[in-house]
């Protein structure tokens, strides 16, 4: 079996909009300079040619076969329940009724407690571990928070989560039954982000909310580095990714700048495709008006809760991977995903979360649009399994 390298871990931290470095042995949150997100920068010069695709066979099959490009340095801090490399489904009945000649599905529902969560959290709790945290603390619009109580749990950490009061009761009972000490609050994750800001500013827990902190992003990113790997050494002409917070789109966008970087791939980028609820749509509101930054989203409300996020962090690094990759970005409604889960479903056998259904349901109208051509090889990301929204 081929064994990973020990991961050197990051090389630096790097704030994503001026590039001053910071040390990484230390827990950050958000860059000193900016307030905005820190980045984990790797020696890839050094790396190139250890880690390259073929020594990634036999490697075991979760996100840590990935490890020379991961920040946690010891291996026993790798904490995994069997998180990655979820299955990359074709779906050749769903292309047809969608109008496509060829559609994947990344079915990251099979993930532990069910979500793509768990790779960010994975690598945010370990990190967090190594680095000497006792509490870890975290805002969710639900999946997020299962896979950080999940994670504290088997780091032997405690977590504490806030979450809204009409989050999916089974979420709400996952929660609880992994360990977290959970709040419920009347009103949306930003609501829920500051009851956390205060918890760590009277407790010192250490905050796990999205891109607030430098890894989850990292273990995001290795949706990207498995589409590479599924589709034997090369990547789709398209991406369609349900966006909330967005650390798996821009995450999969960093990875595809270090595989270039590593001798992986050339210049050549999948089309990023954001998709997010009609009732919280801030992301693709900034992306119509030209706008580098997405102002908050008032009075949000769609029953997809993990797209029920009225402001990102990382809208500006968002906004910049749908720019650059010629992508777009669009709103369906809670009809639709309704819609495109029933057919999904039945012409998959895939049971998708609405935030997944979402990138079906928005296919028609990217075709009718001229924002997606028919002959384009075609990436879905179902982020959940919509057995956490039986009852909704």
């Amino acid at each position: 079996m081929s064994i990973p390298l020990s991961s050197p871990g990051a090389a630096y931290l790097e704030c994503t909009r001026c590039g001053r470095s910071y040390e990484t042995e230390r827990l950050w949150r958000v860059s000193p300079c900016c307030s905005l997100p820190l980045y984990a920068r790797y020696d890839l010069d050094r790396i190139r040619p250890l880690f390259r695709p073929a020594d990634l066979r036999g490697r075991r099959p979760d996100l840590w076969r990935y490890a020379e490009v991961l920040p946690v340095r010891r291996p026993d801090r790798r904490l995994t329940l069997g998180e990655g490399f979820t299955p990359l489904v074709e779906a050749p009945r769903l292309a047809d009724a969608l109008g496509l000649e060829r559609v994947w599905i990344k079915d990251e529902g099979q993930n532990p407690t069910g979500s793509f969560k768990a790779r960010g959290l994975a690598m945010a709790v370990a990190r967090a571990w190594e680095l000497g945290a006792s509490d870890v603390a975290l805002p969710s619009a639900g999946n997020a928070g299962s896979a950080a109580a999940a994670y504290a749990a088997a780091a032997g950490l405690a977590a504490h989560v806030v979450v809204p009061a009409d989050t999916p009761r089974a979420i709400i009972e996952e929660i609880r039954g992994l360990g977290a000490e959970l709040e419920l609050i009347d009103g949306l994750i930003t609501d829920a982000a500051a009851r956390v800001a205060a918890g760590v500013e009277a407790h010192g827990w250490f905050d796990l909310s999205t891109l607030k902190e430098p890894y989850r992003v990292e273990g995001k990113k290795t949706m990207g580095y498995e589409l590479f790997e599924q589709l034997g050494g090369r990547l789709p002409d398209v991406i369609v990714y349900p966006t909330g917070g967005g650390t798996g789109l821009v995450g999969m966008w960093k990875a595809f700048d270090e595989m270039e970087r590593l001798g992986w791939i050339g210049s050549e980028r999948p089309r990023m495709i954001s998709v997010q609820a009609a009732g919280c749509a801030p992301v693709v509101r900034a992306w119509e008006a030209g706008a580098e930054t997405a102002e908050p989203w008032t009075n949000a409300a769609t029953y997809a809760s993990g797209l029920r996020v009225p402001r990102a962090i990382g809208d500006f690094l968002i906004l910049r991977a749908i720019r650059e990759s010629r992508g777009a970005a669009i709103a369906v409604d809670d009809d639709a995903m309704r819609a495109a889960a029933r057919l999904v479903g039945r012409t998959t056998g895939i049971y998708a979360a609405p935030e997944g259904a979402a990138t079906a349901a928005a296919i028609p109208d990217l075709l009718r649009r001229g924002l997606l051509r028919p002959d384009e090889e075609v990436v879905l990301f179902n982020t959940g399994s919509g057995i956490k929204y039986v009852g909704v």
